[in-house]
């Protein structure tokens, strides 16, 4: 092969070899598949999550116009038990104690033995005033028999006018030492009748502050030198206190003058764990004057206790009804929330967009909250459904707001 054919095949073998790239090339390469592949893997999100929101149905919500109701006052207010009768037992004897009646917390009636403080010095001191007596009632005995003698003698000139004095002086003296002897008597009886401690009524024990064995100290005027043993409360009826304001004290006052101290003079009561006023009691008390630092009055109702589930110390709400009417709207609690200090209702307009407005809330009455402005009666409320922000559009689906029971709910 000569020289000319292989330079041939040589230059036509540097024509087919490719192109060197620079790096940049490479780089746009790159970027240009980094696009792509974000296009598919990102796009169909944007535009599927467009479409599944323009496509994406308005919730539905349940909406009624709210009850109309003429409803009576009602005031309320937050009060604490306290016992109708309360006592500190404490020794009126000296002397060690002997015997405990009780376990503690027990309710006890009326009379039970509660203590037993040692009887013995005052035993002894009982036996011999009643001695005394004896002796003394022997000499008031002789004292008259000898008056009588003298008196007989004197009627037939044996005796003198002197000797029937003296015996009628002795008869005085007699009779003066029986009486002291007696006084020491009941004097001694008192001591020893206080050796027992007995319940002054019917009641609830508190634990016992004194064991068997201690020495007690006690005098019969009290105070606080004299052992504390323990105290003892009353149980059934109970008071339940409270403080009205002075705007409330007028409805109240005011209200009672209307139903002739009837009405008002009842209360509805309910402990803190019930959502129901079924206790009942009378209000039996209510101060002369308002405090002046308060601006309140002082209030106490009796409360029957017959299943002593109420405690001295204990809380309760305590309603007061009145006879004042006014005419409210009713929706349910839930329809209700709270913004800060305000109180707001969701409605729903006539195109379908979800508004907020500021209500008047009170009590509740037949289960539901009362409404005393801020909505019209033709207003469509919110009472069911999804939960739903101002300016939402909705459907809507009519429903019925019940009204339930008055009697005893708050």
């Amino acid at each position: 092969m000569d020289s000319a054919t292989v330079e041939t095949r040589t230059n036509s073998t540097k024509e087919k070899d490719p192109v060197k790239r620079g790096p940049k090339v490479y780089v746009g390469i790159a970027a240009l598949i980094v696009i792509v592949v974000a296009a598919v893997i990102v796009g169909p999100r944007f535009s599927g999550g467009a479409v599944a929101k323009a496509t994406a149905p308005a919730p539905v919500v349940s909406v009624s116009q709210p009850l109309e109701r003429e409803v009576h006052g009602r005031i309320q207010f937050l009060g604490q038990f306290s016992p109708v009768d309360q006592v500190e037992l404490r020794a009126q004897v000296g002397g060690t104690l002997t015997f405990i009646g009780f376990k503690d917390g027990d309710i006890v009636r009326k009379g039970a033995l509660l203590f037993i403080i040692d009887p013995t010095p005052y035993q002894i001191k009982f036996d011999e005033s009643s001695a005394q007596v004896a002796k003394a009632r022997a000499r008031l005995e002789l004292a008259t028999t000898e008056l009588a003698r003298a008196q007989t003698l004197q009627k037939t000139d044996a005796g003198t006018a002197e000797n029937v004095e003296q015996r009628s002086a002795d008869l005085k003296s007699a009779q003066a030492a029986l009486d002291e002897a007696e006084a020491l008597v009941r004097d001694a009886k008192f001591d020893l009748d206080r050796t027992h401690v007995y319940a002054p009524f019917s009641g609830r024990m508190g634990t016992h502050l004194v064991s068997i064995g201690n020495l007690i100290s006690g005098n019969r005027g009290g105070g606080n030198d004299t052992t504390l043993l323990a105290t003892v409360v009353s149980i059934d009826p109970i008071y339940l206190n409270f403080d009205m304001s002075e705007a409330d004290y007028l409805s109240f006052e005011r209200g009672r003058t209307s139903e002739k101290a009837g009405l008002a003079n009842k209360v509805d009561i309910a402990l803190g764990d019930e959502n129901r006023f079924d206790r009942h009691g009378t209000l039996n008390f209510l101060d002369n004057r308002l405090d002046r630092s308060s601006g309140t009055i002082h209030a106490r109702a009796t409360v029957p206790n017959s299943d002593s589930l109420l405690t001295p110390g204990e809380f309760g709400r305590v309603r007061v009804n009145l006879s004042s009417f006014r005419q409210v709207l009713l929706v349910p609690d839930a329809a209700v929330s709270a913004d800060q200090t305000d109180r707001m209702v969701l409605v729903v307009g006539s195109d379908g967009a979800v508004k907020e407005k500021k209500v008047q809330a009170g009590d509740l009455r037949y289960g539901l909250r009362v409404i005393y402005s801020g909505i019209a009666a033709s207003d469509r409320v919110i009472i069911g459904g999804p939960p739903v922000v101002p300016g939402a559009k909705v459907s809507t689906k009519d429903d019925t707001i019940v009204a339930g029971s008055d009697e005893g709910t708050n």
